[in-house]
């Protein structure tokens, strides 16, 4: 007799940065990617889900038929650019992140799609925040913290954490206690990860009225001491239910909810014919 191992069931996040504007094609523009692959992955049959959702699979507070066919959508680093239309300088007229979803829901049949949700990962510092925008996008104001309240009241975007200012390279003084730079890994003691998480939970939830339930590591990493020590053993202080890579995989029950996987737009995937390849063929260990 012949006994066939049903696969394990996995789950695909994808993640995108509205900031990336730099030409109005596919590969080079995150907003037309994401439009794309919106009705790329319903013509699909695919579910889309709320990121959450995917945590409680994981964690097995709901059974695996709500995750069945489901992918979830993340978006990175929280400018204007996630939630408001713009006129970029060299590329004209950009919707909005929530605006393309609004759109898509609007035309959908009644009844599909019924939990469509994108999770937008911020940048918690307004000083971080105004000095990454002078420095790395536009230096026209598109930083700020104007539309976390009605995003996460929508129902269709949350507002969850990227860390307290990314300790972002260009900054002149990051939240790190040696100052050190452009390296998440060096996050990796209860003072910095107090600075770099806590703080930043703290703001958000002043700003949203909700506590933020996952974290996002800047460019995906993450030190030993955050995923073994930190966020396991100090939960209560942060507050957070899972904290996710980039590392390029489907979400499986077997990942560590500290460091749970997801696929990066414009990385993994340069068009809506390799993101089918993705969202198809790797659907199950």
């Amino acid at each position: 007799m012949v006994f066939f191992r049903r696969p394990r069931l996995s789950v695909p996040v994808l993640t995108y940065h509205s900031n990336n504007v730099h030409q109005n094609t596919y590969e080079g523009n995150d907003h037309i990617a994401f439009e794309t692959d919106l009705r790329a992955i319903d013509r699909l049959g695919l579910r889309i889900i709320p990121l959450g959702a995917v945590v409680d699979w994981h964690r097995g507070r709901v059974p695996d038929s709500d995750v069945e066919g489901a992918v979830a959508l993340t978006l990175d680093d929280g400018s204007w650019l996630d939630y408001h239309n713009v006129t970029h300088p060299g590329c004209g007229e950009q919707t909005g992140m929530f605006r393309l979803v609004e759109q898509f829901k609007d035309s959908l049949p009644d009844r599909s799609q019924p939990s469509l949700h994108v999770t937008s990962f911020v940048i918690a510092s307004p000083d971080a925040r105004e000095e990454l925008d002078r420095k790395n996008l536009i230096g026209l104001g598109w930083w700020g913290d104007d539309w976390w309240e009605a995003a996460q009241s929508s129902g269709l975007m949350s507002i969850d954490c990227h860390s307290w200012d990314h300790n972002h390279p260009t900054l002149e003084q990051a939240a790190q206690k040696n100052n050190i730079r452009g390296n998440f890994h060096v996050i990796d003691s209860l003072e910095d990860c107090t600075s770099q998480v806590e703080n930043a939970a703290v703001y958000i939830e002043q700003v949203t009225g909700r506590r933020p339930e996952h974290f996002a590591y800047p460019w995906g990493q993450a030190s030993a001491y955050m995923i073994k020590q930190y966020m396991p053993k100090q939960q209560s202080r942060h507050q957070f239910r899972a904290a996710f890579s980039i590392e390029p995989k489907h979400v499986s029950k077997s990942d560590n909810v500290w460091f749970l996987p997801r696929y990066v737009c414009g990385r993994d995937w340069k068009s809506a014919q390799e993101l089918e390849r993705i969202l198809l063929g790797s659907g199950s260990e």
